[in-house]
Protein backbone atom coordinates (compact mmCIF):
# COMPACT_ATOMS: atom_id res chain seq x y z
CA UNK A 1 0.00 0.00 0.00
CA UNK A 2 2.71 2.47 0.87
CA UNK A 3 5.00 1.37 -2.02
CA UNK A 4 1.97 2.45 -3.68
CA UNK A 5 1.35 5.73 -2.44
CA UNK A 6 5.19 6.61 -3.13
CA UNK A 7 4.84 5.75 -6.97
CA UNK A 8 1.71 7.78 -7.30
CA UNK A 9 3.22 10.70 -5.40
CA UNK A 10 6.67 10.47 -7.40
CA UNK A 11 4.23 10.79 -10.86
CA UNK A 12 2.97 13.79 -9.64
CA UNK A 13 4.30 17.55 -10.63
CA UNK A 14 6.62 18.84 -7.78
CA UNK A 15 4.13 21.62 -7.26
CA UNK A 16 1.41 19.19 -6.38
CA UNK A 17 4.21 17.14 -4.51
CA UNK A 18 5.08 20.18 -2.07
CA UNK A 19 0.73 21.03 -2.13
CA UNK A 20 0.26 17.25 -0.80
CA UNK A 21 2.92 17.91 2.17
CA UNK A 22 1.51 21.34 3.01
CA UNK A 23 -1.98 19.95 3.00
CA UNK A 24 -0.97 16.80 5.27
CA UNK A 25 1.26 19.11 7.39
CA UNK A 26 -1.54 21.66 8.18
CA UNK A 27 -4.38 18.80 8.81
CA UNK A 28 -3.04 16.51 10.89
CA UNK A 29 -3.17 19.38 13.86
CA UNK A 30 -6.82 19.38 12.79
CA UNK A 31 -7.25 15.68 12.39
CA UNK A 32 -4.60 14.10 14.52
CA UNK A 33 -4.96 10.41 12.90
CA UNK A 34 -3.87 12.12 9.67
CA UNK A 35 -0.64 10.06 8.64
CA UNK A 36 0.92 13.44 8.27
CA UNK A 37 4.60 11.97 9.44
CA UNK A 38 4.84 9.13 6.96
CA UNK A 39 3.39 11.42 4.35
CA UNK A 40 6.18 13.72 5.00
CA UNK A 41 8.86 11.17 4.47
CA UNK A 42 7.71 9.65 1.94
CA UNK A 43 8.15 13.25 -0.20
CA UNK A 44 11.70 13.03 1.64
CA UNK A 45 12.35 10.16 0.06
CA UNK A 46 11.27 11.41 -3.58
CA UNK A 47 14.24 13.86 -2.88
CA UNK A 48 16.95 11.93 -4.49
CA UNK A 49 15.10 10.83 -7.69
CA UNK A 50 12.41 13.63 -8.76
CA UNK A 51 13.13 17.88 -8.86
CA UNK A 52 11.70 17.89 -5.04
CA UNK A 53 14.05 19.98 -3.08
CA UNK A 54 15.25 19.20 0.53
CA UNK A 55 14.92 22.97 1.80
CA UNK A 56 11.60 23.35 0.38
CA UNK A 57 9.83 20.35 1.43
CA UNK A 58 11.19 21.30 5.11
CA UNK A 59 9.96 24.77 5.08
CA UNK A 60 6.84 23.84 3.40
CA UNK A 61 5.87 21.28 6.28
CA UNK A 62 7.02 23.04 9.08
CA UNK A 63 4.59 26.66 8.14
CA UNK A 64 2.00 24.14 7.11
CA UNK A 65 2.47 22.37 10.61
CA UNK A 66 2.41 26.39 12.17
CA UNK A 67 -0.69 27.15 10.50
CA UNK A 68 -2.60 24.29 11.23
CA UNK A 69 -1.41 24.55 15.23
CA UNK A 70 -2.43 28.32 14.83
CA UNK A 71 -5.94 27.50 13.68
CA UNK A 72 -6.92 25.04 16.43
CA UNK A 73 -5.36 27.75 19.05
CA UNK A 74 -7.81 30.00 17.57
CA UNK A 75 -10.54 27.28 17.95
CA UNK A 76 -9.48 27.08 21.79
CA UNK A 77 -9.35 30.79 22.23
CA UNK A 78 -12.59 31.51 21.10
CA UNK A 79 -14.59 28.36 22.37
CA UNK A 80 -12.59 29.04 26.03
CA UNK A 81 -15.50 31.65 27.26
CA UNK A 82 -18.46 30.46 25.76
CA UNK A 83 -17.58 26.54 25.78
CA UNK A 84 -14.68 25.42 28.44
CA UNK A 85 -15.10 28.18 31.56
CA UNK A 86 -18.87 28.58 31.37
CA UNK A 87 -18.61 24.40 32.86
CA UNK A 88 -20.68 23.53 29.49
CA UNK A 89 -18.47 20.24 29.62
CA UNK A 90 -18.93 18.60 32.32
CA UNK A 91 -16.14 16.16 32.37
CA UNK A 92 -13.61 19.30 32.41
CA UNK A 93 -14.25 20.53 35.96
CA UNK A 94 -13.48 24.43 36.91
CA UNK A 95 -10.50 23.00 39.17
CA UNK A 96 -9.02 21.00 36.50
CA UNK A 97 -8.89 24.29 34.29
CA UNK A 98 -7.41 25.57 36.85
CA UNK A 99 -4.77 23.50 37.41
CA UNK A 100 -3.56 23.22 32.98
CA UNK A 101 -4.34 27.38 33.67
CA UNK A 102 -1.59 27.31 36.10
CA UNK A 103 0.68 24.69 34.09
CA UNK A 104 0.74 26.61 30.57
CA UNK A 105 1.23 29.89 32.58
CA UNK A 106 4.58 28.00 34.01
CA UNK A 107 5.30 26.02 30.98
CA UNK A 108 3.05 27.29 28.20
CA UNK A 109 5.77 27.88 25.47
CA UNK A 110 8.23 25.09 26.55
CA UNK A 111 4.95 22.62 25.81
CA UNK A 112 4.51 24.19 22.35
CA UNK A 113 8.26 23.91 21.71
CA UNK A 114 7.67 20.27 22.72
CA UNK A 115 4.17 19.61 20.68
CA UNK A 116 5.53 18.27 17.18
CA UNK A 117 7.71 15.40 19.79
CA UNK A 118 4.60 14.42 20.92
CA UNK A 119 2.34 12.71 18.76
CA UNK A 120 -1.27 11.99 20.05
CA UNK A 121 -1.48 15.29 21.96
CA UNK A 122 -0.37 17.78 19.68
CA UNK A 123 -4.18 19.06 18.72
CA UNK A 124 -5.12 18.73 21.99
CA UNK A 125 -1.96 21.44 23.00
CA UNK A 126 -3.10 23.87 20.46
CA UNK A 127 -6.47 24.23 21.40
CA UNK A 128 -5.61 24.35 25.08
CA UNK A 129 -2.47 27.39 24.31
CA UNK A 130 -5.60 28.94 22.79
CA UNK A 131 -7.42 28.00 25.97
CA UNK A 132 -5.21 29.79 28.55
CA UNK A 133 -4.62 32.77 25.82
CA UNK A 134 -0.69 32.52 25.39
CA UNK A 135 0.11 35.18 23.06
CA UNK A 136 -0.32 33.98 19.04
CA UNK A 137 2.33 35.62 17.76
CA UNK A 138 4.84 33.93 20.22
CA UNK A 139 3.20 30.84 19.89
CA UNK A 140 3.12 30.47 16.35
CA UNK A 141 6.66 31.24 16.28
CA UNK A 142 7.63 28.47 18.94
CA UNK A 143 5.36 25.80 17.11
CA UNK A 144 7.50 26.87 13.82
CA UNK A 145 10.76 25.75 15.49
CA UNK A 146 9.17 22.78 16.96
CA UNK A 147 7.91 21.78 13.30
CA UNK A 148 10.95 22.88 12.03
CA UNK A 149 13.12 20.73 14.36
CA UNK A 150 11.25 17.66 14.31
CA UNK A 151 10.96 17.84 10.19
CA UNK A 152 14.30 18.29 9.75
CA UNK A 153 14.89 14.64 11.55
CA UNK A 154 12.14 12.67 9.36
CA UNK A 155 13.29 14.38 6.29
CA UNK A 156 16.76 12.93 7.15
CA UNK A 157 14.99 9.50 7.99
CA UNK A 158 13.08 9.71 4.85
CA UNK A 159 16.44 10.50 2.75
CA UNK A 160 18.73 7.90 4.34
CA UNK A 161 15.89 5.34 4.14
CA UNK A 162 15.24 5.80 0.45
CA UNK A 163 12.12 4.17 -0.58
CA UNK A 164 11.81 1.84 2.38
CA UNK A 165 8.70 3.06 3.67
CA UNK A 166 7.73 0.06 5.73
CA UNK A 167 10.74 0.46 7.73
CA UNK A 168 10.34 4.23 7.97
CA UNK A 169 6.66 3.14 8.89
CA UNK A 170 7.56 1.14 11.60
CA UNK A 171 10.31 3.26 13.18
CA UNK A 172 7.63 6.27 13.32
CA UNK A 173 4.56 3.48 14.72
CA UNK A 174 7.35 2.49 17.05
CA UNK A 175 8.25 5.79 18.70
CA UNK A 176 4.47 7.03 18.90
CA UNK A 177 3.43 3.93 20.89
CA UNK A 178 6.29 4.47 22.90
CA UNK A 179 4.98 8.69 23.53
CA UNK A 180 1.12 7.48 24.20
CA UNK A 181 2.36 4.84 26.40
CA UNK A 182 4.40 7.44 28.21
CA UNK A 183 1.57 9.85 27.75
CA UNK A 184 -0.93 7.47 29.48
CA UNK A 185 1.21 6.72 32.31
CA UNK A 186 1.84 10.63 33.40
CA UNK A 187 -2.30 11.12 32.46
CA UNK A 188 -3.35 8.08 34.98
CA UNK A 189 -0.75 9.17 37.65
CA UNK A 190 -2.27 12.99 37.74
CA UNK A 191 -5.68 11.80 37.58
CA UNK A 192 -4.77 8.95 40.78
CA UNK A 193 -3.24 11.95 42.48
CA UNK A 194 -6.48 14.23 42.14
CA UNK A 195 -9.26 11.94 43.06
CA UNK A 196 -7.03 10.66 46.37
CA UNK A 197 -6.55 14.20 47.07
CA UNK A 198 -10.36 14.86 46.43
CA UNK A 199 -11.16 11.59 48.53
CA UNK A 200 -8.69 13.45 51.18
CA UNK A 201 -10.31 16.62 51.47
CA UNK A 202 -13.74 14.77 51.49
CA UNK A 203 -13.11 12.62 54.99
Amino acid sequence: MIEEIIAYISSLDPAWIYFILFFFAFIENVFPPSPSDVVVVIGASLIATTSVSFIPVLFITSIGSALGFILMYYVGYFLSEKVLRTGKLKFISKDALHKTDEWFSKYGYWIVLANRFLPGTRSVISFFAGVHELNVWKTFVYALISAFLWNTLIIFMGMQLGRNAQLIDYYLTTYSHIVYALTAVVILYFAVKYFLNKRKAQS
